[in-house]
């Protein structure tokens, strides 16, 4: 996520932060480079990598962990660069005829967002499949991939003016839905890692709601709040699409369940607002739509008070150390920890907080009073999250390209996108990472994933 503000500046000059698809690490770009981090623990921030070789990267994303970074700067905010960190080489770049606002990756397909188009690329080979065309105005960079094998769908606004999201199938490369999600224009969306679920918010920020994909239909809907509208700044899905968390430029987190209600067996009131209470529930069934729709949404089942309100964040639902973790990087430079119990939810606690800048590690006592040692209840970790699957047998796509390009044999060989935006390339890839056409995108010590062409 961009975490700059309008004027491109930030008091801790971080400019991007995003987890990877299974929120095992962190990257964050900066006026003088990106790193990596790895989130295995609590306690300590692991640095993975620092490049300080480009400056002002405004877009860093991860493919799962492995080293295959994409980076976009201010400096050339229309080309995007694709890396092997470790080996500090890049392997290929593209230019596009406008500004990279989002990038998104999975184990078969990049995804380039412009404000009007986006590209859809082979990540094997880089080769662009498809250039979806003339799409509603999107200065945000607003989509979504989902990091699914069998449902490798992306999401984009459907229009500039209500909250439609087109649902598009990156396979077999074809429109799937549309799905009439708010009133408002979208904000955030997100799909879980199964890619059977989309999650949407508009830009008026008080509901939350959760679709069935391929199908579009609505299956839960989440009330934020009703007092005042807010910016939603990140949606995200446990890995095990059990909870959704929304985070937003307030200083509260939401977590929503998802879970149909119980039904209760029905009890006679024994009091006045006992009666009320079954009376106001009964008028549902004749109220306008609107306001029954207000006594049937989800209330949050647990929240986080951050330390802040007014910042550019990102948010995680993850599993550290095998325990659940609300995980927040935030434009004012930390990452905050926050304990999430699965069973009860309620307020989360904050155990630690880490400055992203390489400096001296912070704990809950910086900002907040500090919370009482980790006690974990006995039932907490029979509970938690279960950790994303990644050993799914990749999927190559059948679909044949509509764009030209690709690599070639030796360095500099060019790569050209005449249509509507790539307008230039080129790629260096070492020879010794081409004699094989058996790597394993599921393997994430094996890299590149990139099988060589036969032209």
């Amino acid at each position: 996520m961009n975490l700059a503000s309008q004027s491109g500046e930030t008091s801790s000059g971080l400019l991007f932060a995003n987890f990877n698809q299974d929120y095992t690490s962190l990257a964050v770009g900066s006026k003088s480079g990106y790193k990596l981090f790895s989130l295995n623990s609590v306690d300590k921030l692991e640095q993975i990598y620092e490049s300080t070789d480009t400056e002002d990267v405004c877009i860093v994303e991860r493919l799962f962990s492995s080293s295959l970074v994409a980076i976009v700067s201010l400096s050339a905010p229309r080309k995007l660069k694709v890396c092997h960190f470790k080996k500090g080489t890049e392997i290929c770049n593209y230019s596009y005829s406008n500004t990279i606002l989002a990038v998104k990756l999975n184990r078969q397909r990049l995804i380039v967002c412009l404000e009007e188009s986006l590209y859809i690329h082979n990540i094997r080979d880089m080769k662009v499949l498809h250039t979806i065309r003339d799409t509603p105005a999107n200065p945000a960079g607003l989509c979504a991939l989902s990091i699914s094998n069998d449902n490798c769908y992306l999401a984009y606004p459907g229009s500039a003016t209500i909250g439609e999201a087109q649902v598009f199938d990156t396979i077999n490369l074809r429109a799937v839905t549309m799905i009439p999600a708010h009133d408002s224009p979208l904000a955030a969306m997100a799909f879980d890692c199964t890619g059977t679920k989309l999650a949407t918010a508009s830009e008026k920020g008080t509901v939350i709601r959760v679709f069935n994909i391929p199908d579009g239909q609505k299956i839960f809907e989440f009330r934020r709040g009703v007092k005042r509208c807010v910016t939603i700044c990140s949606l995200a899905f446990s890995t095990d699409s059990v909870f959704l968390s929304a985070s937003s430029n307030t200083e509260t987190v939401h977590i929503f369940k998802l879970e149909s209600p119980k039904e209760k067996p029905p009890e006679e009131p024994t009091t006045w607002s006992g009666y009320l209470g079954k009376v106001l529930m009964a008028s549902t069934t004749y109220l306008p739509a609107q306001v029954s729709e207000m006594f049937n949404q989800g209330r949050a089942f647990a929240t986080v008070r951050l330390p802040f309100s007014g910042h550019k964040n990102v948010c995680s639902l993850a599993t550290v150390q095998k325990l659940p973790r609300l995980l927040v990087a935030s434009s004012d430079g930390y990452l905050y920890i926050y304990n999430v119990d699965p069973q009860d939810g309620g307020e989360c606690t904050l155990m630690k907080q880490h400055k992203l800048d390489g400096g001296v590690e912070g704990s809950g006592s910086d900002i907040l009073e500090p919370p009482d040692k980790a006690t974990t209840p006995q039932s907490y970790a029979a509970t938690v999250s279960k950790p994303s699957s990644s050993s799914s047998p990749a999927r190559q796509g059948s679909a044949g390209s509509t764009g030209s390009g690709g690599f070639g044999g030796g360095a500099g060989a060019g790569i050209y996108v005449e249509e509507h935006g790539a307008v230039g390339g080129s790629c260096t890839m070492p020879e010794e990472e081409l004699a094989h056409d058996n790597l394993n995108l599921d393997d994430d010590s094996e890299f590149p994933p990139i099988v060589q062409q036969s032209d």
